[in-house]
């Protein structure tokens, strides 16, 4: 908290990265440094726990001697792989069930990243920013290119570097802002909106509008699918079967841009619209294995709701999730009839005891609006 009425919001920029011959290879050998530490440091915290039934973890600097390579890299990258890994095991313990144990990297299953924080002392600092290029330690000022600028008063505070499978490098700027605490809005039904997940209309809202996204992955899967073949019929690794992974990764790598632009665009669109939006809470991994195809994958719609909650967060607005084994397309949203009797397949239903006929993810979007709103009242009332 900076002040009164002001707190300090992060803001991340990413910046397409430009390494030279030697810039390149320092990020290589980083990417496995860090790997290295942390598959040690993991194996080391299995050990001692196996001996003294304790937890520990021991530092970087303990490996250097023996492994002499790691002081090549950037201190940081590895310090914050020890910062990690202990915040594995503090989410582990806290919740087992949602986050998992602590597992080995291997190379080719690994993220290629690290990240570096940044120390300011007086006038300087280990990571900044100039015109078209991040200055970062041990590799110097790496080329960038920047979508935007940070405002007036920002301040770094960390990088990521990131390599892709397509070989682009990327840098991930941290930025501290200070910005007025927003005004809490006060859900009303008139400035709130009801959302049902739909795989085939992405979302569908209690009055009835549908999304209906371009379907990114089914729209190139002829493309894909002619690479793969192409793919069958050479040999590995040589030349031409390399040139056409390349070609198959930024083929892909191109469908998770589309879909991720089309995320951000909605969620902005919905934030801005709305002053509170009521959602359940479907486990997408159930319904994509209950489904069996790639519908579920293909639509994003996890992030989506992500990227709405802390876009609605930050203009003091709602986002009331609804449990997800909360019935409602079965129950009438006019009389409050439930029809047990609702066939899975059936898309629109006559209520029996009022008569209303409801569109099946509309009469949903409804409930789930009517059930949120209820629940946010309920939440004031006990508070």
């Amino acid at each position: 908290m900076a002040g009164q009425e002001r707190v300090i919001q992060y803001n991340t920029i990413k910046v397409r990265l430009y390494p030279d011959q030697k810039q390149a290879e320092l990020f290589q050998k980083t990417f496995g440094c860090c790997r290295y530490i942390w598959n040690r440091m993991l194996a080391d915290h299995e050990r001692f726990y196996f001996e003294t039934d304790a937890h520990f973890i021991p530092t970087p600097a303990k490996y250097k001697n023996e492994a002499p390579f790691l002081k090549e890299v950037d201190n940081q990258a590895l310090t914050q792989e020890f910062h990690r890994l202990s915040q594995a095991f503090r989410n582990f313990f806290r919740n087992p069930s949602a986050f998992g144990y602590p597992k080995f990297k291997r190379k080719k299953d690994a993220r290629n990243s690290f990240s570096a924080c940044n120390h300011v002392m007086g006038n300087s600092a280990t990571i900044y920013i100039t015109r078209n290029a991040v200055r970062m330690t041990k590799a110097g000022l790496v080329r960038a290119r920047f979508p935007r600028r940070p405002r007036s008063g920002w301040r770094l505070t960390r990088v990521t570097v990131e390599r892709t499978k397509t070989g682009k490098y990327y840098g991930y700027l941290l930025f501290a802002c200070p910005a007025r605490q927003p005004e809490p809005v006060e859900p009303v039904a008139e400035g709130t909106i009801g959302l049902k997940y739909s795989v085939s209309h992405f979302y569908v809202t209690d009055d009835g509008l549908t999304a209906d996204p371009p379907r990114w992955l089914r729209r190139s899967q002829e493309k894909a699918a002619a690479i793969q073949r192409k793919l069958s019929r050479l040999q590995p690794g040589s030349k031409n079967y390399q040139e056409l992974v390349q070609k198959y990764r930024l083929l892909h790598e191109h469908i998770a841009n589309q879909r991720r632009d089309f995320l951000h665009k909605e969620s902005r669109r919905i934030a801005n619209a709305w002053d509170a939006v009521c959602i359940r809470g479907d486990d997408l991994k159930a319904i994509s294995e209950e489904l069996g195809g790639s519908s579920v994958r293909d639509t994003g719609f996890g992030m989506f709701r992500e990227l709405l909650r802390y876009k609605l967060e930050r203009q003091g607005k709602q986002m009331l999730e609804v449990d997800r084994f909360t019935p409602t397309t079965k129950v009438c949203s006019a009389c409050g009839c439930v029809n047990e009797t609702l066939d899975p397949d059936a898309r629109q239903w006559l209520c029996p005891v009022c008569g209303t006929v409801h569109d099946r993810d509309v009469n949903a979007a409804v409930n789930i609006k009517t059930q949120g709103l209820e629940l946010y009242r309920m939440a004031q009332t006990a508070s």
